[in-house]
């Protein structure tokens, strides 16, 4: 059994499975251009419309560095998932890569977690869209129901919250929230509350996904040059403003408050990976690919850490903590046209990010159906629109229902832990390629830098900065017991123990030092992540185990006992 679970597809045949499957069908039309172009949408989505506010807020102008830091621990991953992309170029992105490297129940286990990351991603950035477009309405004089607009769960905890707290102990969200509650209809006992424009987008989007790649690109690419045109217009209007005096402290929280905004600054990179599950509809995927990952990833920090320093200059960081921190800021100068013009525009630039995701998950199902492990009618591609009809609206269903009624910050953290997970697996997948010589088949490659003696050289650095200049890091360890050590500090603890071992092994086999350092830098943020986020990935895990030991075990087209 346990080979069976280990079991894995060469790239050859891959790709002969890929086309003998009809797959070919999927329209071929996207170049570099469109590529980073859908990067771009994915990326400068939600992020830096709404998280960034919430990250300035705890990090102060500091954050920026942040950015820099995470971008950096973006671009490793990004080089991994480039020579991918450029080795194995069909649709399933990192589950392809995971099903060639590590065997079947990697591939399903990384499989199951990016339908977390893009359905989840998608509920975030649905309800961020919801906001923007009810701010908007109501620059025009719009004013849909409280109702309406608000999601059950956030209705019906604030409602309960002023029923035994009374109305002092709510903040402004939470009296608006139960005041949604006070005057909706109800079925009984139940209020009858939704988040109505979060639900309305999604369909939008998933029908516009159905119909073809090509009305998709044609979006994507009018709305990006939007969204980058009110960004530069953000930067270049509000540099004007910047009051160098807001910059100081630069860091108010210190490290902790910057790394605090982990989540959400690493939130505002997800997508980049995204446009490698669009592999079979690259004219040129071996070529085209690896270029636009850097490309979007390259553009994107530039503005990120430029907008920060905009947004922590024209206001002191204590006053970001906002939904919409780029209308806040020019509001809180008295520019009200810029601000109107911001509103509407990221309304139009979210739209664009949640296009993405919901072209890129039902594209991860129907690779995952191709290889016997999920239902067969997800890998069918409609006749007419040349798309994977059945898993788009089932993707369509699965995100709609939760941006309806549930909160944005429920699911925020949640997407990050998915998200590290499938990047840390395409670094080591990248070493695996290499040591098993898959890669002189790559036509994009990771620089090789020998990091024989330097992820050890590394460590042996790290650990003497820390007993210097962490003193009272280790006084916190020294003080905790045993169990509050395993309870607060077991992410830390994997990864100085991850660090040890890639020590080795690099001494061994002369690992390359860009994936090693994309590994570590991925699972040292994952470190800054809640538990309670990793508790309910693991639920979420389990759940797909079970799934996979029901159906896709038995069913995968690489069982031998299986028959058709």
């Amino acid at each position: 059994m346990a080979h069976k679970l280990f079991r894995k597809k060469t790239v050859e045949q891959i790709q002969k499975d890929t086309y003998h499957q009809g797959s070919g069908g999927l329209a071929k039309v996207l170049g570099v251009k469109d590529l980073v172009s859908l990067g771009i949408a994915a990326i400068v989505g939600a992020g830096i419309f709404s998280t960034i506010g919430l990250a300035s807020y705890n990090g102060g102008p500091a954050v920026s560095l942040l950015f820099v830091f995470t971008a950096i621990a973006c671009v490793f991953t990004a080089l991994s998932y480039a020579q991918f992309a450029s080795t194995v170029p069909v649709s399933g992105s990192a589950y392809t890569y995971a099903y060639v490297a590590f065997g079947e129940i990697f591939a399903w286990i990384i499989g199951w977690a990016l339908i977390l990351e893009y359905a989840v991603s998608n509920m975030v950035v649905a309800i961020s869209w919801s906001e923007y477009f009810v701010s908007m309405l109501k620059g025009f004089g719009i004013r849909l129901p409280l109702w309406l607009t608000t999601s059950s769960e956030g209705a019906y905890e604030a409602f309960h919250k002023l029923q035994q707290a009374g109305s002092e102990a709510l903040s402004s969200s939470e009296k608006i929230a139960a005041a949604a509650y006070e005057q909706a209809p109800h079925l009984g006992n139940i209020a009858l509350v939704c988040n109505l424009p979060a639900g309305l987008i999604t369909i939008l989007v998933t029908w516009l996904v159905y119909i073809g790649i090509k009305e998709s690109r044609t979006a994507s690419n009018i709305m990006v040059i939007l969204k980058v045109s009110v960004v530069l217009f953000v930067i270049i209007g509000g540099a004007f403003y910047v009051k160098p005096a807001n910059w100081s402290p630069f860091a108010p929280n210190g490290i902790q408050g910057i790394l605090s905004g982990v989540a959400a600054v690493f939130f505002a990179f997800i997508g980049f990976d995204s446009i490698s599950t669009t592999a079979e509809e690259c004219k040129n995927p071996q070529r085209d690919l690896p270029r636009a990952m850097i490309y979007c990833l390259l553009i994107c920090t530039v503005l990120y850490v430029l907008i920060t320093l905009v947004l922590t200059g024209m206001v002191n960081y204590k006053e970001l903590n906002v939904n919409d921190p780029l209308a806040f800021v020019f509001q809180s100068t008295g520019l009200d046209f810029m601000a109107g013009v911001i509103s509407i525009s990221s309304v139009i630039a979210i739209t664009s990010a949640l296009l993405v995701f919901q072209l890129g998950q039902p594209r991860i199902w129907m690779t995952m159906s191709r290889d016997g492990l999920l239902w067969k009618k997800f890998a069918s591609i409609h006749p007419k629109y040349k798309t994977p009809g059945f898993a788009t609206i089932i993707a369509g269903i699965v995100v709609t229902i939760p941006a309806l009624f549930f909160r944005m910050d429920f699911f925020v953290d949640l997407t990050s832990v998915g998200t590290f997970f499938a990047f840390i697996l395409v670094c080591g997948g990248v070493l695996y390629l290499d040591h098993q010589g898959i890669s002189k088949q790559s036509k994009f490659r990771v620089p090789y830098v020998n990091g024989k003696y330097i992820v050890g050289l590394a460590l042996l650095i790290t650990v003497l900065g820390l007993f210097i200049y962490g003193k009272a890091t280790i006084k916190e360890w020294v003080d905790l017991s045993a169990v509050e050590l395993i309870e607060h500090k077991s992410l830390t603890i994997i990864f100085w123990l991850t660090w040890v071992i890639l020590t080795v092994l690099s001494y061994k086999y002369n690992f390359s030092t860009l994936p090693v350092a994309g590994i570590l830098v991925n699972l040292y943020l994952m470190t800054e992540l809640g538990a309670s986020n990793w508790i309910i990935f693991i639920g979420w895990l389990v759940i797909g185990l079970i799934i996979y030991f029901i159906y896709g075990y038995r069913k995968s087209k690489l069982n031998v006992n299986h028959r058709l």
